[in-house]
């Protein structure tokens, strides 16, 4: 019996600073999201990090919190809840981090009978600390307590037709009510390092203007190169003109260098230059989260008008969209139906 796992990063149960204290613990103590030794990790997660950090992120995540709870789960919950009533197998959902997690997901589908599950994380680009993370620790899961289950996972879809035409169809309802200079696309960032560690040819991603535009193997696992296409698809779907769009990235930690140009600053040059209507969009996430709602239609929009900007659009994320719905459905039935179709 087949079944499917939607997963997204997760979320502390409260703003009380110790659930967001447990949340970032966890979080930040993945080897693949903080990929320094554990020693160092350990001293810098728990000795400094979760010493400082709590507080303030329970500060700004009270500025975002819904009634019904964490806006990244409710939104998550609302798209499994609509995929689960458009498709004919069962549909669970987990979190990388915080509850629920990958093992009451699987856990729950197990007690329905399945044993083919396609796992699906909800990030359009592959990384290290999304897409990679997940599949470890499914794999992990699987082998200690569902041995019986076998996975299959949904590749990135950040140059999916099908999903360039609902993002690009969201962005451009917003646009037509705003009548912008620029348009921003901020992807979450990652450690530099990270881009070169998932180059499986060990030599092509450089990093340095050209690579990502150059056809290599690499780009079947390079974040940076997945964020650009994803905004050259759109920018080609709605006939955005040169110049009118660009690309940064945003949510650096730490001090090694990270993906560049780097979004506050790019918010504030565009303000300083001259830009008076800016829109933005991250297209990194399927879900409204800390990282849209505050850092960007907040801080973003503050720092934009400190600078000179007149007009800020923030562009929500696909979260429970029908037609976004709809395709992670058709997707899910294409490959839940794909056995009956070979043997037709």
């Amino acid at each position: 019996m087949k079944g499917v796992l939607l997963v997204n990063l997760g979320s502390p149960k409260s703003t009380d600073p110790k659930d967001v204290k447990t949340y970032l613990g966890e979080f930040l103590m993945d080897e693949r999201v903080i990929d320094v030794p554990k020693f160092f990790r350990t001293i810098l997660v728990k000795g400094i990090v979760l010493n400082t950090r709590p507080k303030k992120s329970a500060e700004a995540y009270s500025k975002i919190w819904w009634d019904e709870g964490s806006p990244l789960i409710v939104l998550s919950e609302r798209l499994q809840k609509g995929v689960d009533e458009q498709t004919s197998v069962p549909i669970s959902l987990a979190m990388r981090y915080g509850q629920p997690n990958i093992k009451s997901g699987l856990q729950e589908l197990h007690d329905q009978g399945v044993d083919e599950v396609l796992l699906v994380p909800l990030y359009p680009q592959f990384a290290m600390a999304t897409t990679e993370t997940i599949l470890v620790l499914a794999e992990e899961l699987r082998r200690e307590h569902f041995p019986e289950m076998s996975f299959t996972t949904l590749p990135p879809f950040y140059n999916h037709p099908d999903y360039v035409t609902v993002l690009s169809r969201s962005i451009g309802e917003k646009l037509d009510e705003f009548d912008y200079d620029h348009l921003l696309f901020s992807y979450h960032g990652v450690p530099e390092r990270h881009i070169r560690k998932s180059d499986i040819t060990n030599s092509h991603c450089k990093i340095d203007g050209s690579c990502c535009q150059t056809p290599s193997k690499a780009h079947q696992f390079c974040y940076r190169h997945q964020c650009f296409e994803t905004t050259r698809g759109v920018a080609k779907t709605l006939g955005l003109k040169e110049g009118t769009y660009s690309t940064s990235f945003q949510s650096r930690l730490g001090f090694d260098p990270w993906l560049r140009p780097y979004t506050d600053r790019t918010v504030e040059k565009l303000g300083l230059e001259g830009t008076k209507k800016l829109a933005v969009v991250s297209p990194a996430f399927v879900s409204d989260c800390l990282e849209t709602l505050e850092e960007i239609n907040m801080e973003a929009r503050e720092i934009f008008e400190e600078s000179g900007g007149d007009e800020f659009m923030f562009i929500p994320c696909l979260n429970d969209r029908e037609d976004w719905v709809k395709t992670m459905s058709r997707w899910i039935d294409e490959w839940a139906h794909q056995d009956e179709k070979v043997n037709a």
